[in-house]
């Protein structure tokens, strides 16, 4: 493959999808990962293909990745961004529909943000429609093209599954993309009622794009050719990238990648108490004394007959790799709780700006609150590139406020709670504010009201 060709991967993005390799099946669910057959559920030695497929098909998944990403997405996500007093009008009308796919911001910025947590990266696209202008001239110079056709800045979200490669020069310590590939694929109409579904390549540099596809020559070698070509309007690619645990320019790993491990682990285990149980539930019968060749009647209804001194009776497992095998799948579970509620528990923050100190002082950051302050910035980036595409000043800021506290187990902390209330180590107010902070008790109730309610209903039974 010669380094002309547009398909070619970069050394670095090879590494990463290794790690994807993992994620994509688990974020698939139980159909991605028995299409991943035997790269994650290895075949046994002398088993037969048959038995292995069979085997695979009534494997499924404990989605504790999913759900991990899922649920701490949602921390992330547990109140609305907030536009600054900066953003202006024109720019906040923008993110009502973000990706101009119906998506507000909110929902886009959450998709966005999933995807870098669970991959460990992602990237966004600040575009802008390509419009053939009512003039000779080969760029957009009027507004009048633009309104006609309701042109206007929006995001495209660049998955990291997409990306092929890219290019950066170093001036003076700064990192500037000089360009990015990725592979996307795009509809176009195939008769009267049909589509048809074609990967391009789509080559971005500082001032223009290109896309390439797949063509055959006469003698029906394919290669990737020259599409499409045009200009854009920026001296720079206005490319955001959000990182969740970042390991070089353009590069991340999960930032769960061992909490997948475990899942993998987990759905081989599962996978071999499942046929274990299938085998113990169906006893086998023995049959002691027979001569060889000769044939008995088993059956409802039938009776056999043996020859003297034989003996016929029902083998059973003795269940005790059935309760090895449910003990360790409970421990794995464990391990994977503590493994994703590792992103919940606070480290230091060493580097800050001179006004996050003023602001937070000596304050802690877990890693998610951390990557929510990651996310703030990229969607500040993306509102920049919006704003200069506009040809407007500034695009302003937003703030991502979400629930980052470490109380990842309720079914833990809340009898702990409650037992310290008792031995009136904690307050009932605060008792009944930690209660609230969990969702247990509506957020509606007021502490004031509801102490005067229970001073009215008199002592509790049992209480006297």
């Amino acid at each position: 493959m010669s380094s002309d060709d547009p398909s070619k991967t970069l050394p670095a993005v090879d590494a990463m999808r290794q790690d994807w390799a993992i994620v994509d099946p688990l974020m698939g669910g139980t159909r991605a990962m028995r299409e991943a057959g035997a790269e994650l559920l290895p075949k046994w030695p002398k088993e037969d293909d048959c038995d292995y497929k069979d085997r695979l098909s009534l494997s499924t998944l404990f989605p504790a990745y999913r759900e991990t990403v899922k649920n701490n997405t949602g921390r992330v996500f547990a109140e609305p961004i907030v536009m600054g007093d900066d953003v202006l009008p024109a720019i906040a009308e923008l993110t009502q529909d973000f990706d101009r796919q119906g998506n507000n911001l909110q929902v886009w910025a959450k998709s966005f943000f999933s995807q870098a947590m669970s991959h460990g990266l992602c990237h966004a696209l600040a575009d802008y429609p390509n419009i053939k202008p009512s003039g000779d001239t080969e760029q957009l110079v009027t507004l009048a093209d633009a309104q006609a056709v309701k042109a206007r800045p929006y995001a495209v979200m660049i998955r990291p599954q997409q990306v092929i490669g890219w290019r950066v020069i170093n001036d003076g310590g700064e990192h500037i993309l000089t360009q990015f590939r990725y592979k996307e694929s795009v509809e176009e109409e195939d008769g009267l009622f049909g589509i048809k579904n074609i990967d391009q390549i789509r080559v971005l540099i500082p001032g223009a794009w290109m896309t390439f596809r797949e063509k055959a020559d006469d003698k029906g070698q394919k290669s990737w050719a020259l599409h499409e070509e045009g200009k854009t309007s920026l001296d720079h690619i206005p490319l955001t990238t959000l990182y969740t645990d970042r390991t070089g320019f353009m590069t991340a790993k999960p930032p769960l990648l061992e909490l997948a491990y475990l899942n993998v682990k987990h759905w081989q285990s599962q996978s071999d108490q499942d046929n274990i149980l299938h085998v113990a539930r169906v006893p086998m019968l023995a049959v002691i004394g027979l001569p060889e060749g000769e044939k008995i009647t088993v059956g409802v209804g039938s009776a056999t007959n043996l020859p003297v001194n034989a003996d016929m009776k029902w083998v059973e497992h003795t269940g005790k790799s059935i309760d090895a095998g449910r003990t360790s799948l409970s421990d794995l579970e464990d391990q994977m709780r503590v493994a994703g509620a590792k992103l919940l528990q606070k480290d230091k923050q060493a580097v800050k700006t001179a006004t996050q100190a003023e602001e937070e002082a000596a304050q802690e950051l877990s890693p998610l609150q951390a990557m929510a302050s990651g996310l703030e910035d990229a969607l500040d980036q993306i509102l920049q590139h919006f704003a200069e595409l506009s040809g407007l000043p500034e695009g302003g800021h937003v703030q991502v406020s979400g629930n980052f506290e470490t109380d990842y187990i309720p079914e833990v902390s809340i009898p702990a709670l409650i037992q310290l209330n008792l031995t009136s180590k904690i307050s009932d107010q605060t008792l009944f504010s930690e209660l609230q902070r969990r969702n247990v008790v509506s957020q509606d109730l007021d502490w004031a009201e509801e102490s005067a309610k229970i001073a009215e209903q008199g002592p509790a039974l049992g209480t006297l």
